[in-house]
């Protein structure tokens, strides 16, 4: 006999009750509450993007937040448009020559890494700062241009009343191992491989 669409009603509600009751009590159990550490990596579109996302979100709450750009800082992007447009609302720091191979010159790339990085330790030292973003520091790490070790041995230090997320491809060992949120993006499918340019408002 076919159950009626009455019957199949009561059995969800129950099940959605039973579900709820579960999940209050495990949020009930989930009692620390600090600063997270929070790393995107990956090949997949969406690790700078995302982060920008929390971005606007911390600045929903009142938070103050401040972005540090280690390589895309040749190219001219939307989110830099908008925020360096709008500097009450967010601390955009361009620090990065563009990539390596546009730079050609590794001395000019260890030269604005480390002014990057010693601008990202003002920031995240900074009480008056509750997010900061450190945006393809990964780049940088994966290719030596920063000590790892210096590095990381800073963020075990760091203010515990912040959040910090790191993005770029190729994030280090160490950093996955100390974070608190690591999130790997996976490429499925991508308009570049189709011969697309990239795309104004989506990539950039």
């Amino acid at each position: 006999m076919t159950e009626s669409s009455g019957d199949q009603h009561a059995k969800h509600n129950a099940r959605m009750k039973r579900v709820q009751a579960a999940r209050a009590k495990m949020q009930a159990r989930r009692t620390i509450e600090r600063g997270l550490l929070i790393v995107h990596t990956g090949n997949g579109k969406g690790k700078s993007s995302s982060a920008f996302g929390m971005a606007i979100r911390s600045l929903g709450w009142g938070m103050k937040v401040a972005v540090v750009q280690y390589v895309k800082g040749s190219w001219e992007t939307g989110e830099k448009n908008f925020f360096q447009a709008n500097p009450d609302l967010l601390t955009f720091e361009v620090m990065g020559d563009g990539f390596t191979w546009d730079t050609q010159d590794r001395a000019q790339d260890i030269a604005a890494a480390k002014a990057a990085w010693e601008r990202s330790k003002e920031l995240i030292m900074n009480p008056e700062y509750d997010f900061i973003i450190l945006d393809e520091l990964n780049i940088v790490l994966r290719d030596d241009t920063l000590d790892i070790g210096e590095i990381a041995e800073f963020l075990k230090q760091r203010p515990l009343e912040k959040h910090i997320c790191i993005t770029g491809r190729n994030a280090k060992p160490e950093l996955i191992e100390m974070a608190d949120l690591v999130t790997e993006f996976e490429e499925v499918k991508h308009p570049f491989k189709a011969g697309f340019k990239a795309q104004k408002g989506v990539e950039y």
